[in-house]
């Protein structure tokens, strides 16, 4: 289970990750989203313990926290912020937060709630997405054509699972360099994967549509 910790003070963050790895998690911490999207282009954690009030602005942790959904992240999102009011916890959920801790809190509590949402993600990953002869299984992060394996770079199957979990969705260039490739100084590297994935499954599985790109139908 992949844990990613999204918190900007180290006397926090640190002993979360210490507790989490102790627990068998494979857990990172980092302090910036600008560090978050760098983990996430590897691929996608089970669970994000996400602060409201990031170096981006008060409310960073709650618009990365929508720009995931929108973007077809279906792991865990749990808020972990100083932000107690009725008002704030609403809006963490509404923006498509699974649970909300309110600091100061216990680490015994805060292990039960990772490993409450890592169960409910580990239950959604443990899906197998088929599309006619294409089959991706999420939990094994395997891709399987005609029912032979097919072996991808990490970048590529996660091009494939973002299309796969959303396959009627069309993810304008964009929203695909912001979500996978943060940093790319041009769509050019989004071709490249692209063109890969057509080259090794088939050219109908990534189309091109008015907008960007969808999981496309034999």
């Amino acid at each position: 289970m992949r844990v990613l910790v999204v918190e900007d003070e180290a006397g926090i963050r640190e002993p979360v990750v210490a507790l989490l790895r102790r627990e068998r998690y494979e857990a990172l911490g980092v302090e910036s989203l600008e560090e978050a999207f760098h983990f996430l282009a590897e691929g996608e954690p089970d669970v994000i313990v996400l602060d409201v009030m990031l170096p981006e602005g008060e409310d960073a942790g709650f618009r990365f926290a929508e720009d995931l959904r929108q973007s077809g992240y279906r792991g865990a999102i749990l808020f972990l912020t100083a932000r107690d009011a009725l008002e704030d916890r609403v809006q963490g959920l509404e923006l498509g937060g699974d649970d909300y801790l309110v600091k100061p809190f216990h680490l015994e509590e805060l292990l039960a709630r990772v490993r409450a949402l890592a169960r409910r993600s580990a239950d959604f990953k443990g899906r197998r997405l088929e599309r006619g002869p294409l089959a991706v299984d999420l939990a094994a992060r395997q891709v399987y054509w005609e029912g032979r394996e097919v072996a991808l770079s990490p970048k590529a199957f996660a091009l494939l699972e973002l299309l796969a979990l959303n396959p009627e969705k069309v993810f304008s260039r964009e929203e695909i360099l912001e979500r996978l490739f943060p940093g790319a100084e041009s769509e050019a590297v989004l071709r490249v994967y692209v063109q890969k994935l057509r080259q090794k499954l088939a050219p109908w599985v990534v189309e091109r549509v008015p907008g960007g790109y969808r999981l496309g139908k034999p």
